[in-house]
């Protein structure tokens, strides 16, 4: 019998690439705005509101510009899915072998599906994913309601969470639920 290959998911060129830009051009856009209709421009104060409001739009944009050609030029993987366990990435780097492994299944979250993965309590606390409810732009979330679970979401990957799910099959069938 062959060797399974490794199943890799990356950060998606594409995708990334395209909102660094559109990021970018947000604020460009809104500086050439002002610049060209001045009358309408906010004053450089912190008791105009709409200064604060603007500045802080702009420190937004410019991060998720800062966010998307990083992640382009990362080109590390960010999921393996292989015959010892799963490996996460996005700045944790854990690897979850197939024992500490209680369950994986495919759930919709608003509109695209989502990869969840249940661990025992103990791997769950070993593995320290430092997950937060609050990192709008984090790929791994807690799952509400279920201990010991996270959320692998395949936003700005080269690879659906369908595909992670499918991988996962090939080498642990017996962990999918439905």
């Amino acid at each position: 019998m062959a060797a399974q290959q490794p199943f890799e998911a990356r950060y998606g060129m594409v995708h990334n690439v395209g909102m660094a830009v559109v990021s970018a051009a947000m604020i460009v856009g809104a500086i050439v705005h002002f610049a060209t209709n001045s009358t309408n421009a906010p004053t450089f104060s912190l008791n105009d509101p709409r200064f604060v409001l603007f500045t802080t739009l702009a420190m937004a944009m410019a991060y998720y510009t800062y966010l998307g050609i990083s992640r382009f030029r990362n080109r590390e993987p960010q999921i393996v899915i292989d015959r010892d366990g799963i490996t996460l990435a996005f700045g944790r780097n854990r690897r979850l072998a197939w024992d500490d492994i209680r369950w994986i299944r495919l759930r919709r979250l608003a509109m695209r599906p989502q990869l969840q993965i249940g661990l025992t309590p103990e791997a769950f606390v070993a593995a320290d994913l430092k997950l937060s409810q609050w990192g709008l732009d984090d790929s791994l979330r807690p799952v509400r309601g279920t201990p010991g679970a996270v959320l692998v979401r395949d936003n700005g990957l080269d690879v659906t969470a369908s595909a992670m799910l499918d991988a996962v099959r090939t080498f642990r069938p017996n962990l999918v639920k439905s």
